[in-house]
């Protein structure tokens, strides 16, 4: 089973999207905001940042999920110097980026050690690293996905769970489009590449870490050169 986290919408709805073309038929997306248009049998809503509701909700799949898959793609920004900060606002970027991804891994993992079979999937990102202002609360959320996937990596790694972080430069998908034309040129401009990540290469990369065992506590740079 393939669960997607933030599924109805950026990476989330294309990679479900392009699983079920692709026939896969055991597979489930989490919504919250953004309610899905199509394929709403393939969608509940769940609050990632509600510890009580993912927990009730791997409960009820429980019975069916096999050699499961968790792509945790829910994530939501916030924009602005640090100094002008909302705290109540910084804080629900990292309950959800970061506690989102733990209350899902957590919840599955039981099942996952239980079949010896799992693979953990975390989009984070180079801003994890790259310096970027005004957007403190993204970077931090993102740079402890990193420390915690290693962590969770060895705890696993004998059972045949694998957790791993794709870190995504600027993508076609996402959070890119609300972008101005203008700044969108001049990111493009600072990518060895030249251009934004495509969204196959996003799927190619998805599927490299679901079939290789023995890849785990790692972080791909998904990001065209950018560093």
């Amino acid at each position: 089973m393939i669960i997607i986290t933030g599924a109805s919408k950026g990476i989330g709805k294309y990679l479900i999207e392009s699983y079920l073309d692709r026939g896969e038929e055991s597979i489930i997306g989490t919504y919250l905001s953004t309610v899905p248009q199509d394929h709403v049998d393939k969608f509940e809503r769940v609050d990632v940042c509600d510890s009580s509701q993912v927990a009730e909700f791997i409960e009820k799949i429980s019975g069916t999920a096999s050699k499961v898959t968790l792509i945790n793609c829910a994530g939501i920004s916030y924009s602005a110097y640090t100094h002008k900060s909302d705290p109540d606002e910084w804080k629900k970027v990292v309950e959800t980026n970061l506690f989102g991804s733990y209350h899902f891994i957590r919840a599955l993992l039981p099942l996952m050690r239980e079949q010896k079979f799992g693979r953990v999937i975390n989009f984070s990102s180079v801003v994890a690293v790259k310096p970027t202002p005004g957007i403190s609360a993204y970077s931090a959320s993102k740079a402890a996905l990193w420390g915690m996937s290693k962590s969770l990596a060895i705890e696993n790694a004998s059972l045949n769970v694998t957790v791993n972080n794709i870190n995504l430069g600027y993508s076609e998908l996402g959070m890119i489009s609300s972008v101005p034309e203008e700044y969108r040129k001049k990111i493009t401009a600072q990518i060895p590449a030249g251009y934004l990540c495509e969204p196959q290469d996003i799927l190619s990369t998805v599927e490299y870490l679901r079939n290789t065992k023995y890849i785990t506590g790692s972080s791909i740079d998904l990001s065209g050169g950018l560093v």
